[in-house]
């Protein structure tokens, strides 16, 4: 699921090493347009999940570099990478585990029980399984990984509420970081 055709496939083949050389893991590559191609690489860091703008342009300095030597498209582009964001994309087994319990909109490859798409909370993996706790439904469902073509958490209060967590823990991280300098220069 991080990619969906084989000049995505590409663009992550050379990207991915570089990105966890640097401590991030690409979460999802896409390449778009007709005019003008756009490569869109969305990422965070690997120690937390986070992706600052920092981060966004630390990443794509190392990309653009590598992107030159490589030479993956042969027309001009506009490389953007990004933070996957509060709705973010599902692309591994890791990440659906990591979100268990937040809401989310399943799109399959195929029918099951006579439908494509499914919403539900996450509810763990069962191996290469990912279980949903459907809407009106008293049962965990359990679907092969393989079968999901897209996974993205849906926007609730709660989502909302970690997120702002885990922007107030970062920022306070970096206030003691940043503390942390100012008195080792004194």
């Amino acid at each position: 699921m991080k990619t969906k055709t084989t000049m995505d496939a590409r663009i992550l083949d050379i990207a991915e090493p570089i990105a966890n050389d640097m401590g991030y893991d690409i979460v999802r590559v896409r390449v778009q347009g007709n005019k003008r191609t756009v490569v869109q690489i969305m990422a965070e860091r690997t120690k937390d999940g986070q992706m600052g703008v920092d981060d966004c342009a630390k990443l794509s300095r190392e990309l653009s570099a590598s992107f030159e030597v490589e030479d993956p498209l042969h027309d001009a582009y506009n490389l953007e990478v990004s933070s996957p964001g509060i709705d973010r994309p599902l692309t591994t087994l890791e990440q659906l585990a990591r979100h268990e319990g937040y809401l989310v909109r399943l799109e399959l490859d195929r029918l099951a029980e006579g439908r494509k798409r499914f919403r539900g909370h996450l509810a763990g993996n069962d191996g290469e399984q990912v279980g949903i706790d459907l809407d009106g439904e008293d049962e965990t469902a359990f679907i092969p990984f393989d079968w999901i073509v897209d996974a993205k958490i849906l926007i609730t209060d709660e989502l909302i509420k970690a997120g702002q967590k885990a922007r107030a823990a970062l920022d306070a991280q970096k206030t003691a970081s940043s503390n942390t300098e100012e008195n080792s220069k004194s």
